[in-house]
């Protein structure tokens, strides 16, 4: 089942950062990659006022005053869905039948059964909620991915309805026509609600894209933790030449003092020994330190870096799309050499068939991995008719 998602491109930042300035009467002077953008005085918003620049797809460069980076991850692209978002939050769009096709059921398309007519009848209207997700993945060193993904369900029946995502996504692609849309008649309990019981699904939907992240997250954290610990093992071998190469200066200026009977060079030899002497047991003293840490496998450092490499996943919702659409029944004509049959399912305009048909021989299901094989004797699958 596909699953409706908006990857967030540079390509797709600068066309709905362009789409939407535009919106706002805003000019915009392309020179390359360096966008000169003059916003009206008169209009209302939280993007910088009157003249900025913008960078595009160049994130290594450094600002000058006035100058903003605008790519999926930068500070300006947040900005500006955030104050989309605000002016629209909710809207609410009618899908009529007439402006959707017919959408033959994927049991249908890879066989030789034709389908002769397909003729939708509406009986009564339906709602659906399509909540438009900004997921933000990231940990505090290096890795971020940020996506848009939307949910459509029934609002009646809480059924997703993923045909209805693809069509919500289509339409608000930046190269499509926008909607025309209305207020929404949902009252704000039901869409918390809504957006309540849509969040959990759309975390496990994107939990591939977590793992990954999260897997390549450990990865360098445990990169990092090897190489503190070959560093540490490094200095660990300095700090004990160090103190070989101490203790043998403390031994030779032990035999000097021997051999000095000058009370005054007796005296200033010893004090040189009691500061070599000294600095000994400093080492001595870091050495056990690092060698118990080495024990304990460093565990202050192990949670500084995991800690540093954890994943911090936010789901915001950032728009509402109340959607009716026609609910009723499909008739299809199904032809197969000389013999015809007529199949009558329920189905919604931009939803598809809502309605599961199971195979009269057999009683599976018919899908996308069980296809109509024959409808001579009756409709039967591709699984009970090869067997």
């Amino acid at each position: 089942m596909t699953d409706a998602t908006i990857l967030i491109t540079q390509s797709a930042v600068e066309q709905f950062t362009e789409q939407y300035l535009g919106s706002l009467g805003a000019t915009i002077e392309k020179h390359g990659n360096r966008w000169e953008i003059t916003v009206p005085d008169d209009v209302t918003t939280d993007l910088p006022a009157d003249r900025f620049v913008l960078l595009c797809n160049d994130a290594a460069t450094e600002l000058n005053e006035n100058e903003r980076h605008l790519h999926p991850e930068s500070s300006f692209f947040q900005e500006i869905l955030a104050d989309a978002s605000e002016r629209q939050p909710t809207r609410k769009v009618v899908i009529a039948s007439e402006d959707t096709q017919i959408e033959i059921p994927a049991w249908l398309q890879e066989n030789n059964i034709s389908v002769n007519d397909a003729t939708f009848t509406p009986y009564y209207d339906r709602s659906a909620i399509a909540i438009l997700y900004r997921i933000s993945i990231e940990t505090v060193s290096e890795y971020q991915s940020e996506l848009l993904r939307v949910t459509a369900i029934d609002i009646r029946s809480k059924k997703r309805l993923p045909k209805l995502e693809e069509i919500f996504l289509e339409s608000t692609l930046p190269t499509e026509s926008q909607i025309e849309s209305q207020p929404v008649d949902i009252d704000k309990s039901t869409s918390d609600d809504l957006i309540a019981q849509t969040r959990e699904q759309i975390v496990e939907r994107v939990q591939p894209k977590i793992d990954e992240i999260h897997q390549a997250a450990s990865r360098a954290a445990d990169a990092e933790i090897e190489e503190y610990r070959q560093m540490q093992h490094q200095r660990l071998e300095e700090l004990e030449e160090k103190k070989t190469h101490l203790l043998n200066r403390i031994e030779n200026i032990s035999e000097s003092i021997q051999q000095h009977s000058d009370e005054g060079n007796r005296v200033e030899i010893l004090q040189k020994r009691k500061e070599i002497k000294s600095e000994y047991d400093d080492i001595e003293s870091e050495l056990e330190g690092f060698r118990h840490r080495r024990e304990q496998g460093y565990p202050e450092k192990q949670q500084e870096i995991r800690e540093r490499h954890a994943l911090e996943v936010t789901v915001s919702p950032l728009t509402m799309t109340q959607i009716e659409y026609e609910q009723g029944e499909i008739d299809l004509e199904l032809e197969k050499g000389t013999v015809t049959r007529s199949v009558t399912l329920g189905y919604g305009a931009g939803v598809g068939i809502t309605e599961e048909l199971d195979c009269e021989f057999c009683e599976q299901t018919l899908g996308e991995h069980n296809s109509l094989r024959a409808i001579h004797e009756g409709l039967q699958c591709s699984q009970c008719y090869s067997s």
